[in-house]
């Protein structure tokens, strides 16, 4: 295996909840009020929606999907929502420091060192980097026909990473571990802080089916993990080796990631409020349509992998 190359979750589509607009030969970033699955494919005039964004579209109400449902590749919380106070060079697109908190690694002149992180907030670096809160989650959607493949919902959004990050802890312990068997829906939620002056700010959260109580939810979680047992599917061994994968690099984002990641949470004239809506005026204007062919990519949702120092299961030999 090449080292020094972190190995993700291999990724077929992207769920996002803004897009780029272009300003004054610049494209930042404009927030919505629902959903949009794109691929991995982009036009000149953005990234091409995906198939299931017209099937979601077609049974939501007015077109826009605030629900999609969804099941997590992992029974393991920390493999499926990875995120980290992150700061990126604005002219190269490489990191520069990515902590978890506690430890951070941290590129200088010598090299990448091991700092503490004391969080952005205690960190003059940080402050003069523009380190942000960054997260990346990783779901299964429905009718995608690929058992393996995921796709990427990425954020710098506080809201929805702690959200998440305690809805994914919640269902691996009520499930007794298995996560990846719930039939789960990614949901559009929306609540007003003192920083949106009362607007509705958007953020993500992660629910059981409608029509699914806990115990029902839990008891076929386990039934389908005795299936996937009797089948010879290792869950234990897959998730070992996805740690292993991951540990491989020092990074998890790709050379060709970061200009994207830059281009839609780093722009020079931002909104640093969480996928904060337009008002009701400008929502109509600034929304998709249902018929639209291509749009910019959307921004997405992104808990901490420990940096050099995991505590996850070295994989074994079968």
């Amino acid at each position: 295996m090449i080292k020094g190359l972190a190995i993700t979750p291999p990724v077929i589509g992207r769920i996002s909840i803004g897009h780029l607009v272009q300003k004054k030969d610049k494209w930042v970033p404009e927030k919505d009020d629902a959903f949009t699955l794109t691929t991995q494919v982009q036009g000149k005039d953005g990234w091409l929606l995906h198939p299931l964004h017209a099937q979601f579209a077609e049974v939501s109400p007015n077109n826009k999907i605030r629900t999609i449902p969804v099941r997590l590749l992992f029974n393991d919380s920390d493999l499926n929502l990875r995120a980290e106070f992150s700061a990126f060079d604005r002219q190269t697109g490489r990191p520069l420091c990515v902590g978890n908190g506690e430890c951070a690694k941290r590129v200088s002149g010598e090299g990448v060192e091991d700092v503490p992180c004391p969080t952005p907030e205690r960190c003059q670096y940080a402050k003069e980097k523009g380190c942000k809160l960054y997260g990346r989650l990783n779901v299964q959607v429905d009718g995608q026909n690929d058992e393996l493949g995921t796709f990427m919902f990425r954020t710098t959004g506080y809201n929805s990473v702690r959200t998440l990050a305690a809805r994914l802890q919640y269902f691996e312990a009520v499930s007794g571990g298995n996560t990846r068997h719930l039939q789960l829906l990614l949901k559009l939620r929306a609540k007003s802080t003192t920083q949106s002056y009362r607007a509705p700010v958007f953020y993500v959260d992660l629910t059981l089916r409608d029509d699914d109580t806990l115990a029902e939810a839990v008891c076929f979680a386990r039934s389908e993990a005795i299936r996937f047992q009797d089948a010879g599917v290792d869950i234990a061994q897959f998730e070992a080796a996805a740690w292993q994968l991951l540990q491989n690099g020092l990074f998890e984002d790709g050379e060709e990631e970061i200009p994207q990641v830059l281009e839609e949470f780093y722009p020079e004239a931002e909104n640093t409020n969480e996928s904060l809506a337009a008002p009701p005026t400008q929502n109509k204007a600034n929304a998709p349509s249902s018929d639209t062919k291509q749009i910019p990519l959307v921004r997405s949702a992104r808990l901490t992998t420990k940096l050099g120092a995991s505590n996850k299961p070295e994989p074994q030999a079968a």
